[in-house]
């Protein structure tokens, strides 16, 4: 099996750090402004503008914290067991939140919403239910569709019109084939994996 790459944290090695680090409160910090951000979205109804822009920049900082506490945990060395659980936590926190929050407004239609929560929540236990095997690092695609539907959420985010709002829909289209894709390469390789063959990141 090929070695994963480093800046997966699921796929680093725990070290003898404490929990109680710079990375972990990053993760921790992105689990409070969840519920911050959800506030700000739903204020007045979800049609204030002043509120939807401050949603999105609480979101651009979430998403922030999501690349830099995995960095900071493996050039430091504070990759810890707490770090490996919450930092997936977190992350699908804040995207399903979103992703809800904007269908539960109306902005955007349900089946995406579903698609791409059951898709995060699925890779997500998929990679939990063959850690006894091996590590399903995270792909090439798999991150390019993480910045994709996260570029594509923070438009959605903002009270955008007109051809801005085209464009948002374009990303989060491209985000949904993404999600697709590479949900269905992460069941290959987890089935490969649970078979004993090498699996390619």
């Amino acid at each position: 099996m090929t070695r994963p790459p480093p800046t997966d944290p699921i796929a680093q090695t725990s070290s003898e750090a404490s929990a109680w680090n710079i990375a972990n409160g990053l993760t921790v910090l992105r689990l409070l402004l969840v519920p911050v951000f959800a506030i700000a979205l739903f204020h007045d109804g979800g049609h204030n503008d002043g509120a939807r822009v401050v949603a999105a920049a609480i979101f651009f900082i979430a998403s922030l914290t999501d690349r830099f506490d995995g960095e900071i945990a493996r050039k430091r060395g504070l990759v810890t067991e707490f770090g490996k659980l919450a930092d997936p936590i977190a992350d699908k926190a804040l995207v399903g939140t979103a992703l809800i929050g904007l269908s539960i407004l109306g902005d955007l239609a349900w089946w995406i919403t579903i698609v791409m929560v059951v898709r995060e929540v699925g890779v997500t236990l998929l990679r939990f239910w063959v850690i006894r095997h091996g590590v399903i690092a995270a792909s090439r695609g798999g991150k390019i569709k993480t910045f994709v539907q996260s570029l594509a959420i923070w438009l959605y985010v903002l009270p955008l019109n007109g051809v801005w709002h085209t464009i948002a829909a374009v990303f989060m289209v491209a985000a949904v084939v993404l999600a697709l894709v590479t949900g269905a390469d992460y069941v290959a390789r987890a089935i490969r994996l649970r078979s004993g063959v090498a699996v390619q990141t």
